[in-house]
C-alpha cells in the first residue's frame, strides 16, 4: 500500500523560501520561487496557504520588474498559472489580486513593459503567460471582458497561434471563453480568426482542435453575418463546413463530434446553412441523435439533446425526422428516468448525491427541452411523446422541481404539447396539470412566468375541460395583474387568456373580467405601444360583447367608456386589421337590444361606418356593413325607425352602389343588408 505524501514542507520552511522571495539576490529569489511552485503542485490546500500568506503581489511585482532576467519571471509565470489550477476559491483570489492585467497589459504595446508577459521575445514565457491565462479563463469568475480592452490584444494572440501546440491549446481556449457578445463574435471575425481556426481544424493534436471547435461554435451563435464567413472559409482545398462534416464522424472521439454538430447546429440557426441541406439532414441530425443515447456520458447526452432541440426548434420538416429517428423518443424518455449511482465510500456521500443531484436535473431539463422542440408543430410527434414512458407525469413533476431551470423547460414542454385540441380534452385533463401549473405561476420569474401564462392561454381555450377549475383558482387577478407588467410578452399573455376566458363565457365570468381589470387600464391596453397586446385587447371586447343579454348588460354599465374606446381606435394610426377589430366590435353592439341604442345615437359613428363602407379594404366594408346589418335587422324592436334614419343618412343608396361589387363575401353581406329594408 502506497502512503500519502506528507505536505512539502512546515511552516517554517514555508516562512524561510517565502522570505528568500524579497531577497535581492536574483539566484536566491529564482530558487525561492522554484520551490514555492513545487511546493502547490497538486496541493489545493498549499494553495491556499500560499495565496493567504500574501505572495501573489511579490510574484506580480518580480513581473514587473524590467531588471530581472526572465526565468525568474518564467518560473512566477509558471507559479501563478499553478495557483489558477486550484478552486474556484483560488482563482477568484488571483483575479482580485490584478493578475490577469498584469498578464494582458504587455500586449497594449511594448511602451509599457517590454519585457515581461505575453510581450516578451522569450517563447518559454509568452508560453508560460498563455498558460497561466488560459487556466484562469475557464473558471466563469474570469474577467474574459479585458483581453478587449484594446483589440490589437486580440488580433496579437491570434499571432501568437502557429508558434507552437501549446500556443494553439492556450490561444483558442481564451477566445473561446472571451467569445461572449456580437461585438466579441465581429471583433475576431474582422481580425481573421475565421481562417485561423479552420487551418487549426486540421491540426493532428485533438486537444488543439476541441478548443478550436468550442470557439468556432461561440463565434457562430446567433450571429448571421459570422455564420455566413465561416459558411464560405475553407482550408487545404475543404471548406469549414466540409471539415466540421469530417469532425462528426464516428471514428471521432465523441466529445469532437458533438463540438462539430454544434457549429453546424448554430450556423444553419443562423441561416447559413439550409434545413434542406446534407450536412443537416444526413450528419449533424443523425450525429446528435446517436449521441442522446445511453452508452454515451451524461454531460454528452445533455449537450446532444440541447442542441439537437435547438437544430430542431423551428423548423417542421427537421422535427418530423427527428421523431423518427433511431428511436429518439424512447432514448429521450430515458433521461428523464436517470437512476445515480451510490457513492463507493460513505464519507463522499453529501457531495456525490449533489453532484448525481445536479446530473439528473441536467438530464430532464435537457429531455424537456427536446421534447418542447418536437412537438411543436405536428399533432402526431406530440401523440406519440405524451404516449411515452408516462411523460406527463414526468411533466407534472418537473413543474414542482426545486431547480428554477428544470421547472422552466418543463413548462416550456407543456406549452408544446398544449397546442393540441386532442391532448386538451384528455390527457391533460386526466393529469390535472393546470393545478401545477397555477401554483407555478405564484411569485415565479419573469422567463417561467411568460411561458407559463402562455401555456395557460391554450388551457383556457374554450373546449379545454380545465377551464372551469382554472377559473376557480384566481386566475382571473393573476391574469390582469399580468396586463400591468412592463414586459409586454407577460401583458401579451394576460390578454390573451383573458380573451379566451371569455369567449362563451357566462355573464358573471365577464362581469368578473370587466371589474377587475378596469375600464380605465382597457384604454390602457388599447394604446399599448405592441400592436399584439392591442389586438388582443379588441378580442376580449368581442368576446365579452357577445349574446344579446351579456351585450347589453355590459353596455348598460360601461357603454360610454366602451364606445370611446372603439373610436378611439377607429380615428387613431392603425392598420386594417386593428380597426377591423373595432368595427367587429361595433357589430356586436350593434346586435344588443337595448345597446343598439350608443351607436344610434352617436352621430360620429354613424358617420365612421357610411365611410367605412366605400372603403378600399373590403374587409373593412363588410365589417361595417355587417353592422349595418345588425342595426337594420327587421325582426328587432324599433327596427323601422332605425331603417328610416339610416336610408336618410343615405345608407340604403351606397348598398345599392355596393351591389355591384365582383367580391362574393362582401355581396352576401350588402344582398343580407340590403334585403332587411323595406321596399321604399
Amino acid at each position: 500500500m502506497v502512503t500519502l505524501m506528507q505536505p512539502f514542507m512546515n511552516v517554517e520552511s514555508s516562512r524561510s523560501y517565502i522570505d528568500e522571495l524579497y531577497s535581492p539576490d536574483p539566484e536566491k529569489c529564482l530558487q525561492a520561487i522554484v520551490c514555492l511552485k513545487n511546493s502547490v503542485i497538486g496541493s489545493n490546500r498549499q494553495k491556499g496557504h500560499v495565496i493567504s500568506q500574501g505572495v501573489v503581489p511579490r510574484l506580480l511585482q518580480l513581473l514587473g520588474d524590467t531588471a530581472l532576467p526572465s526565468q525568474i519571471k518564467i518560473e512566477a509565470t509558471i507559479t501563478l498559472g499553478s495557483l489558477a489550477k486550484g478552486t474556484e476559491e483560488h482563482v477568484k483570489a488571483l483575479v482580485e489580486l490584478g493578475v490577469v492585467p498584469m498578464l494582458i497589459n504587455g500586449m497594449k504595446g511594448k511602451k509599457i513593459h517590454p519585457l515581461f508577459g505575453l510581450v516578451s521575445d522569450d517563447a518559454k514565457l509568452i508560453e508560460a503567460s498563455l498558460c497561466c491565462l488560459r487556466t484562469i479563463f475557464q473558471v466563469p469568475c474570469a474577467p474574459v471582458d479585458l483581453i478587449y480592452q484594446d483589440e490589437n490584444f486580440t488580433l496579437h494572440l491570434l499571432s501568437l497561434a502557429p508558434h507552437s501546440v501549446s500556443n494553439q491549446v492556450c490561444v483558442t481556449t481564451i477566445l473561446a471563453a472571451a467569445c461572449k457578445t456580437v461585438e466579441n463574435q465581429n471583433l475576431l471575425c474582422a481580425q481573421g480568426a475565421v481562417q485561423t481556426l479552420a487551418a487549426l481544424l486540421c491540426s493532428p493534436h485533438y486537444k488543439v482542435q476541441m478548443p478550436s471547435l468550442m470557439c468556432l461554435a461561440n463565434m457562430c451563435h446567433q450571429n448571421s453575418n459570422v455564420s455566413a464567413v465561416v459558411a464560405t472559409a475553407s482550408f487545404g482545398g475543404k471548406s469549414v463546413p466540409d471539415l466540421l462534416v469530417g469532425l462528426m464522424a464516428r471514428d471521432k472521439p465523441s466529445e469532437m463530434q458533438m463540438a462539430a454538430a454544434k457549429c453546424v447546429t448554430y450556423m444553419h440557426r443562423a441561416g447559413a446553412i439550409s434545413a434542406e441541406d446534407p450536412k443537416i439532414l444526413y450528419k449533424t441530425l443523425p450525429c446528435l441523435v446517436r449521441l442522446c443515447k445511453k452508452d454515451q456520458s451524461c454531460g454528452e447526452r445533455v449537450t446532444a439533446a440541447e442542441t439537437l432541440a435547438y437544430l430542431t426548434e423551428v423548423d417542421t420538416e427537421l422535427q418530423r425526422l427527428a421523431s423518427i429517428s433511431n428511436h429518439l423518443v424512447p432514448t429521450l424518455a430515458e433521461l428523464l428516468r436517470y437512476h445515480p449511482e451510490p457513492p463507493i465510500h460513505p464519507n463522499q456521500a453529501a457531495q456525490k448525491l449533489e453532484q448525481e443531484a445536479k446530473i439528473a436535473q441536467d438530464m430532464k431539463q435537457a429531455a424537456f427541452r427536446a421534447f418542447a422542440s418536437l412537438g411543436a408543430n405536428d399533432e402526431d410527434i406530440r401523440k406519440k411523446i405524451i404516449e411515452t414512458d408516462n411523460l406527463m407525469d414526468h411533466i407534472v413533476s418537473g413543474l414542482q422541481d426545486p431547480s428554477p431551470k428544470v421547472r422552466l423547460a418543463a413548462v416550456r414542454c407543456l406549452h408544446s404539447l398544449s397546442r393540441s385540441v386532442q391532448q386538451l380534452r384528455t390527457t391533460f385533463q386526466d393529469h390535472s396539470v393546470w393545478r401545477p401549473l397555477m401554483q407555478l405561476l405564484q411569485g415565479a420569474s419573469d422567463d417561467i412566468l411568460t411561458m407559463a401564462s402562455s401555456t395557460l392561454c391554450n388551457l383556457l381555450l374554450e373546449f379545454s375541460p380545465s377551464k372551469e377549475p382554472i377559473l376557480e383558482s384566481g386566475a382571473v387577478d393573476l391574469l390582469c395583474n399580468l396586463t400591468r407588467r412592463k414586459d409586454p410578452a407577460l401583458r401579451l399573455n394576460g390578454i390573451w387568456a383573458l380573451m379566451n376566458m371569455a369567449f362563451q363565457a357566462e355573464q358573471k365570468i365577464k362581469s368578473q373580467i370587466l371589474d377587475t381589470l378596469g375600464t380605465d387600464q382597457i384604454f390602457r391596453l388599447l394604446s399599448d405601444p405592441e400592436v399584439n397586446v392591442l389586438m388582443k385587447t379588441l378580442g376580449l371586447l368581442r368576446n365579452l360583447l357577445s349574446t344579446k343579454p351579456h351585450i347589453d348588460q355590459i353596455m348598460g354599465r360601461h357603454g360610454n367608456q366602451i364606445m370611446q374606446a372603439v373610436v378611439l381606435i377607429l380615428e387613431g394610426n392603425h392598420n386594417a386589421e386593428v380597426k377591423e377589430q373595432a368595427l367587429c366590435i361595433l357589430a356586436n353592439i350593434g346586435d344588443g337590444e337595448s345597446a343598439k341604442e350608443y351607436i344610434m345615437a352617436n352621430e360620429d359613428v354613424l358617420k365612421k361606418l357610411t365611410d367605412y363602407m366605400m372603403h378600399s379594404n373590403v374587409k373593412l366594408q363588410i365589417a361595417a356593413i355587417f353592422c349595418i346589418s345588425n342595426l337594420v335587422w327587421r325582426e328587432e324592436p324599433g327596427a323601422s325607425e332605425r331603417q328610416a334614419r339610416l336610408r336618410e343618412m343615405g345608407v340604403f343608396k351606397l348598398l345599392q352602389q355596393l351591389i355591384m361589387t365582383s367580391d362574393t363575401l362582401l355581396f352576401d353581406k350588402v344582398k343580407t343588408a340590403m334585403t332587411q329594408f323595406p321596399e321604399a
